[in-house]
């Protein structure tokens, strides 16, 4: 029995020398390996020979068939190279050399919004800020106006760590931090990413891009809040017809405090999923600084008034670009930017 293993092994060996083609590797392993292959013939016949030889031979024809088999797969990849090499010698074809037309690259949508943003805000004054995404409680919540089992908190449900910070809900935070290092007058954006645990819809991802902006010096009324809002959207779209309205909104960190919406311009204010149907999309949480920020900041509520507003970076893409689903602009998918003109 050994001898016919012996027999077979060189017998491949053989006529896998002879073997130029892929197809002619896949009958070989059929001749060999095959239901009726000679090694399954070999494997087929222990039943006739008692358990001590059973176990002997049939070790040895296992080891065998691995043989075979990486054997086989070897010689696969040995012939693909050689006949890609033959294939290259034969032709004129230079590999090396670029293509005739290239897929130029792009910034996203939504990066792309915030760099005009940034570069409207920073032509008027403002400096850009920045905060960790990964943030405390306090600089989250509490500097915020929004101490531990505040009702407002239920508003965001949060991604918690275990050292008890927070993948950060809102811009927010920033201003916190912010007042901590900067004395006003101050003027300043901060865009980011923030997280919220929510449920997924046309209008509702749990990552999205926000831009927080805030204003601090003497004297500053609701009237500066609104201009600088018109001033933003009527530079951000190109037109001057941009119709907004402007809403009492509860925040803790602001009073008062306001919603200032804008007329869909994926529906032009007839109602889509965009804007729950109700022709308007929620776009600029903003108000008046509340006197309690101001003096977690380490500011004089009685010296100094300012303003904050929480700009949707990802809803402000796609009302500019007309994407109707906020889930496609985190999807990956480079068909999007080809469909809005963005290359």
């Amino acid at each position: 029995m050994r001898e016919n293993l012996e027999s077979i092994r060189e017998n491949f060996i053989s006529e896998l020398t002879k073997i130029k083609m892929e197809k002619d590797l896949d009958n070989l392993r059929v001749k060999f390996l095959g239901k009726k292959g000679v090694l399954t013939g070999v494997l087929k016949n222990l039943r006739n020979f008692d358990i001590e030889i059973r176990k002997q031979i049939g070790q040895e024809s296992n080891k065998l068939k691995s043989f075979i088999e990486e054997t086989i797969s070897s010689k696969k990849i040995e012939v693909k190279k050689k006949l890609i090499d033959e294939k290259l010698k034969s032709t004129d074809f230079d590999i090396t050399l670029p293509k005739d037309e290239y897929d130029i690259g792009s910034l996203h949508p939504v990066t792309i919004v915030q760099k005009e943003i940034e570069k409207i805000f920073t032509g008027i004054g403002f400096m850009i800020a920045d905060g960790p995404e990964l943030e405390t409680d306090y600089f989250n919540f509490e500097a915020l106006n929004v101490p531990k089992h505040h009702p407002a908190r239920d508003m965001q449900d949060t991604y918690w760590m275990e050292d008890n910070r927070v993948l950060r809900t809102q811009t927010s935070a920033v201003q916190g931090r912010t007042m901590k290092k900067i004395k006003p007058p101050l003027r300043i954006i901060a865009p980011g990413r923030c997280f919220r645990n929510e449920a997924l819809d046309a209008c509702h991802e749990n990552t999205f891009f926000q831009l927080e902006g805030m204003v601090i010096d003497k004297d500053i009324s609701i009237s500066n809040l609104i201009y600088a809002m018109r001033l933003l959207l009527t530079k951000v779209f190109g037109r001057d017809d941009i119709k907004v309205r402007l809403r009492p909104g509860y925040f803790p960190f602001v009073e008062p405090g306001f919603e200032l919406d804008l007329n869909c311009l994926i529906c032009g204010g007839k109602g889509c999923p965009t804007c729950k149907y109700s022709g308007w999309t929620e776009l600029l949480p903003c108000g008046m600084i509340h006197p309690n920020v101001l003096i977690h900041g380490g500011i004089d509520p009685e010296e100094y008034t300012g303003f904050a507003f929480g700009l949707g970076l990802t809803r402000l893409a796609m009302m500019k670009y007309g994407i109707s689903d906020i889930r496609a602009l985190n999807s990956g998918d480079l068909r999007i930017l080809k469909q809005i003109g963005v290359r």
